[in-house]
């Protein structure tokens, strides 16, 4: 037994346990494309160091913060800190919110995935479909206590919109670039799944949006859209109950990851349950805190960029939030492996679609928010443009880099179209829906 092993032995750690081992570990398509970013890192001068817990302080802060290839961005953590302690410009504050927001949103996902080695299949599986988009919850939780539903609305459009078009767009465009003289197959059940949890999620947007049109009065249609909205939220939860059901338990074999590397079978978790659960409680506050910055200070951005609340909120927001996840489902289309692509790409827009969007309508409800699904029109017919078009695409089972090209242009066409768009005031937006609702019923928003 060499040093490194005596090591592990006396610090309790796990880096003997694979899924041979222990228990299993679903790789599924979330966790191997974080993966793909994540770098081995070398412990081989943890050994000499003679202080148990320095010793197991450093292996954590080795694997946690060292261990992805996006530890550069890091620093912008305690900058954007700084810049909120010293005042510095507002504009700052959100740039660099954000972009520390992205190497935190891939180790959430590391850590989860570390969990998941110590809680079984079933509770792993649940917990990294619940923290899968963990930042877009969180973004949108702060927007909704400071009241602006505007930005909440789009951001969660934007995480649907971007997966869709431009990380399934890009995906099967390297992909099939880089396979030109493969044939380029993945499972349709999944697919199919996923499309029609997006297809019902689009009508219980589509039909708010259809009261304005067949009300007599604006009241009646603030009346209608809220109680509609809150119950189709309640049922569109249930749905998704009932999808963690059909993907964890009755059709998990639909999405379990099958092609995994050489070495998935060899997969170890390195850090302990409690040091995993430790580092991801205090990076959900770091999460949340770098949340309430960009959420507070993106009306300054959008006023000193010349940029349009919309555009930031719908194509920014979600590009850089889920950098990490982006470059990973591409990675595995250039590998050919496009069922774990589809899964990252159709998994986070059905998450986002059928749980953190009805999730959220209800804490409003809670929190006396008159919040409804009523995306406006501009927005849902862009959504719904963008679903049946991913649909299209996904019906027959190939792919070739046509397919990358067009889903490509359609969000890039979006982009430009938001670019342009000058919504009103978010504050005056907000204000003015819940005086509609407050002047026809004082219940409706208790």
């Amino acid at each position: 037994m060499d040093s490194q092993e005596v090591w592990n032995l006396e610090n309790g750690e796990v880096k003997g346990l694979s899924n041979k081992d222990g228990p299993h570990l679903i790789r599924n398509a979330h966790t191997m494309s974080s993966s793909s970013l994540r770098k081995r890192s070398d412990p081989m001068l943890l050994p000499k160091v003679r202080c148990r817990v320095l010793r197991q302080f450093l292996n954590n802060l080795q694997e946690v913060i060292l261990g992805t290839k996006l530890c550069l961005l890091f620093p912008a953590i305690p900058l954007a800190v700084l810049a909120k302690c010293y005042q510095f410009g507002r504009p700052w504050i959100f740039a660099l919110s954000l972009m520390g927001l992205t190497p935190l949103a891939e180790r959430v996902s590391f850590l989860t995935e570390q969990i998941a080695y110590f809680t079984g299949p079933t509770v792993g599986g649940l917990l990294n479909a619940t923290c899968g988009n963990a930042t877009e919850l969180i973004i949108a939780l702060f927007a909704l206590h400071q009241k602006k539903i505007l930005v909440l609305k789009y951001s969660l459009l934007g995480s649907i919109l971007s997966n869709l078009l431009l990380v399934l767009g890009t995906s099967l465009l390297f992909g099939g670039l880089a396979n030109l003289k493969k044939e380029q197959l993945y499972d349709r059940k999944q697919a199919d799944v996923n499309s029609l949890l997006l297809l019902l999620g689009l009508l219980c947007h589509v039909l708010p949006l259809m009261f304005k049109y067949a009300a007599w009065t604006d009241t009646f249609t603030a009346i209608s859209t809220l109680q509609f909205s809150r119950a189709s939220s309640i049922l569109m939860l249930t749905t998704y109950v009932a999808y963690l059901i059909f993907q964890l338990k009755t059709h998990r074999q639909l999405f379990e990851s099958q092609e995994e590397d050489e070495d998935g079978d060899d997969e170890k978790a390195l850090i302990g349950f409690w040091s995993a659960f430790s580092w991801l409680v205090g990076m959900t506050v770091i999460i949340a805190l770098l949340s309430e910055y960009v959420v507070g200070t993106i009306e300054a951005a959008s006023d000193s960029w010349g940029v349009s609340v919309s555009f930031i909120s719908i194509i920014l927001l979600p590009i850089v939030g889920n950098a990490a996840e982006h470059a990973g489902s591409i990675i595995f289309a250039f590998k050919n492996k496009l069922d774990i692509s589809l899964g990252v790409a159709l998994g986070s827009a059905t998450q986002i679609s059928m749980f953190v969007v009805p999730l959220c309508v209800i804490v409003a409800w809670i929190m006396g928010v008159a919040m409804d699904l009523d995306f406006s029109l501009l927005e849902t017919g862009s959504l719904a443009f963008a679903i049946i078009i991913t649909a299209f695409a996904l019906q027959d089972g190939t792919s070739h880099y046509m397919k990358g090209v067009v889903l490509s242009l359609c969000y890039i066409v979006i982009a430009a179209c938001f670019f342009v768009h000058k919504n009103p005031s978010i504050h005056q937006s907000t204000t003015d829906s819940l005086r509609v609702v407050q002047s026809s019923t004082g219940v409706l928003t208790a």
